[in-house]
């Protein structure tokens, strides 16, 4: 969307975006318009399971970024808050310095620390359904302490990329969101750290954990310092936001309970409302706390866009598009994982993708891969149904994959039922919207910054035309052992 720096009436929220390739900031008024909007890239370091990035590069891009959306407004903005990648974490001193590296979302160095983490806690774990990671931040700071960061001095406080901007926008310590502080530990059902658990790990007694609040909620304001690097006027309201995943699903407008947005891009990201958490035994999906005291479980496959974009690097995607509609359903089934193993509906790390067949051209190849996308969507709602959730129609769509129509419209008839696709959609405008709500704003009122553009219907003639298909794709998961068999069965007899 192209911004709209012509005099608009009312106030402008500012969301900003920790990226893993760079920062997004987006200035949105209430009716959903543009207003201003910049970016600035980020580079990290990988090095096989390694990936670091460096914390001042967060605060320099945010600054350029922020800039870039406020040089132009028609009004002062009238508060601002900040989302990132999940599970990345770091260390810093009482002033917010860093005194350890920051370890990103999927740095994956922390398996042991995470078999650690998981036996220390593993009741609270089960109560809530959790399965401790080794990209959570959990076991990262266990593994940061393991290799002796920050120790010698006082005692390090615990940072989330994005308190790493806040404190910097602010001018000195703040709290930390609930989404945030999820995979570090936190204890949503209490809303508490749990002190047991994190005395069991000795990171009780050798690390500062912040203050937890719900996203939405006032912070402070910002700084003289805040001020200069930003462009932002000094006593801005400073919002607490939440993780990028939770801030999309905002943007997406799924706020409501029984609502679903499933985020397409290299992979898929299924999140939706209850009105208490969704419990799953198995620990594939978690719960995150939206700003009203619902709920949001969710969870992320490794199925997703990038097995098109490996499988067809360069290639004219609208015309194989246009090719696909003719194989309905194609004459192979593909699963298509982006990497090695799977992570939700079910938790199989040695899963590989498949494809059932051989496919006849190319065309066929790409439209089991279409479909596979779909398929495995599918079986996804079939798990939270599964687990005792309402899925309402319609589902929205949001991600890269949304630019094909064509995709949006057989997503829609293999899930059987609506999808919307907004107008503008992506966690710079589900932060922006968490900014309005923390200044004050009735869910109604802010439920105009998310606008939808289109809606796609199942075609009745296509209508139990990939029923055959899913339940191949269900057999074939669980014959690999991969699928549990009360969740085929489900997923046979209701998906």
């Amino acid at each position: 969307m192209v911004a709209d720096t012509g005099a608009g009436e009312g106030p402008v929220w500012l969301g900003i975006d920790l990226g893993t390739q760079g920062v997004r900031a987006l200035a949105v008024d209430s009716g959903g318009r543009v207003r201003g909007e910049g970016t600035a890239p980020l580079t990290g370091v990988r090095d096989g399971a390694r990936h670091e990035q460096l914390p001042a590069d967060w605060w320099a891009a945010a600054g350029t970024a922020v800039r870039a959306a406020v040089r132009n407004l028609p009004v002062p903005v009238a508060a601002v808050a900040v989302c990132s990648t999940s599970g990345t974490v770091l260390l810093t001193d009482g002033d917010g310095e860093p005194v350890s590296a920051a370890l990103m979302y999927d740095d994956g160095r922390a398996a042991a620390q995470a078999r650690r983490a998981q036996e220390a806690g593993a009741e609270l774990w089960r109560a809530l359904g959790r399965r401790i990671q080794p990209s959570w931040a959990l076991a990262k700071l266990l593994w940061l302490v393991d290799e002796g960061a920050g120790a010698g001095g006082r005692r390090p406080r615990v940072c989330h990329q994005a308190d790493f901007v806040t404190v910097r926008l602010v001018g000195g310590p703040v709290a930390t969101d609930a989404g945030h502080a999820l995979k570090t530990g936190y204890d949503t059902r209490s809303r508490a750290w749990p002190r047991g658990v994190l005395e069991r790990l000795g990171l009780a007694e050798r690390l500062d954990f912040p203050e937890v609040v719900l996203p939405g909620t006032v912070l402070g304001a910002v700084g003289a310092a805040g001020a200069e690097a930003t462009g932002l006027a000094e006593g801005t309201p400073v919002v607490a936001g939440t993780t990028d995943g939770c801030a999309a699903q905002l943007a997406s407008g799924a706020w409501e309970v029984g609502r679903w947005n499933t985020v397409l891009g290299t992979t898929l990201v299924l999140k939706g409302v209850t009105a208490e958490p969704l419990y799953d035994p198995t620990g594939v999906l978690y719960n995150h706390l939206s700003p009203d005291g619902t709920w949001l479980p969710g969870g992320a496959s490794s199925v997703g866009a990038g097995a098109l974009s490996a499988a067809f690097p360069g290639a004219d995607l609208p015309a194989l598009d246009r090719a696909a509609a003719d194989r309905e359903p194609a004459g192979v089934l593909s699963y298509p994982l982006v990497s090695r193993g799977e992570r939700f509906p079910f938790l199989a790390p040695d899963a590989e993708a498949f494809t059932l067949g051989t496919p006849a051209d190319d065309t066929d190849r790409y439209a089991s891969l279409l479909q596979g996308v779909a398929l495995a969507e599918r079986l996804c709602l079939a798990y939270v149904r599964r687990l005792g959730a309402r899925v309402e129609a319609p589902v929205v769509l949001t991600g890269g994959a949304t630019r094909s129509a064509y995709w949006n419209q057989l997503r829609a008839d293999v899930l059987g039922r609506p999808v919307t696709v907004p107008e503008q959609a992506g966690s710079a405008l589900g932060a922006a919207v968490l900014a309005a709500r923390g200044a004050g704003r009735s869910r109604d009122e802010v439920r105009g910054m998310v606008r939808q553009a289109a809606q796609f219907a199942p075609r009745e003639t296509a209508k139990g035309r990939f029923d055959g298909a899913f339940a191949a794709l269900v057999d074939a998961l669980e014959e690999r052992g991969w699928l549990p068999a009360e969740t085929a069965r489900y997923a046979r007899d209701e998906g």
